[in-house]
């Protein structure tokens, strides 16, 4: 059974940009993975940090459910997530354990540290997959097969720059908008905290309209999620896009930007 590893930062953000395509997967027989590496403890005004996160690894967990993944639990508290060695390691034993054909994560270019960082550790971990002399924490064995990583768009779909950012691949999600939905909806505690600290009114109706932009900029469908697909060179023997071809019709490239990024003969 091929797998998918979604490797993100905070309880709920594999929800607002991944969860959709993995679900796609699902359907065709993919094994789900799941890890945010934060464990939200600072995503409340309401709750103290030992509290906040006793209840966002809960909400994790059934958000995980929910969608059919396996849960791995977060390494390191918000805003403390750096690329350092230590966690390295516990990402790329992470990796080694769900043995991914295909990892998630956030963009390289994003409006929080956090983000960016877990997506340095994604890549990192992804790349060391098949390194047997790189010590994973706990100590795994390597493995050969070819590993894929995408590149979730980005909240706003720019860069802190405000620079727009546009995908390279446009998945339909509206067949699983609902269960997406649904497993945002676990992580009931980040109502009142979006609400107050980053004015989402209502952070399922956010999720609602940034997957109606993303389907409007794919100009065909109704719900999306966009996804920018990593260099292959060190993570498989080609250049191979294992979303598109697990998907067909409901992944469609963006023919403009592999154009433009195409590399040279």
């Amino acid at each position: 059974m091929p797998s998918v590893l979604a490797i993100f930062a905070h309880p709920d953000d594999i929800e607002f940009v991944a969860a959709g395509t993995m679900l796609l997967l699902q359907e065709r027989g993919w094994d789900l993975h799941y890890i945010n590496l934060c464990t939200g403890n600072g995503g409340s005004v309401q709750m103290d940090g030992p509290t906040t996160t006793k209840k966002r690894l809960e909400e994790g967990k059934e958000a995980a459910r929910i969608l059919g993944a396996t849960f791995y639990p977060p390494i390191c508290d918000d805003l403390e997530l750096t690329y350092d060695v230590k966690y390295l390691r516990q990402v790329a034993a992470v990796v080694r354990m769900a043995k991914p054909d295909i990892v998630l994560t956030h963009s390289p270019q994003d409006y929080m540290e956090d983000h960016m960082a877990a997506c340095r550790l994604a890549v990192t971990a992804a790349f060391a997959h098949c390194i047997p002399n790189f010590q994973t924490d706990p100590h795994l064995p390597s493995y050969s097969h070819d590993v894929t990583v995408y590149h979730a768009m980005p909240h706003g779909l720019c860069d802190p720059l405000r620079q727009k950012l546009m995908a390279g691949s446009f998945v339909d999600t509206t067949t699983v908008h609902t269960r997406k939905r649904d497993a945002l909806a676990a992580h009931e505690s980040q109502k009142h905290w979006l609400d107050v600290s980053q004015g989402m009114d209502s952070y399922l109706i956010t999720m609602d309209e940034a997957s109606r932009a993303v389907g409007r900029l794919s100009g065909k469908f109704n719900f999306a999620e966009g996804w920018r697909r990593h260099l292959h060179l060190g993570f498989s023997a080609k250049d191979i896009d294992p979303l598109k071809a697990a998907l067909g019709d409901l992944c469609l490239i963006n023919e403009d930007y592999e154009k433009a990024r195409a590399i040279p003969a």
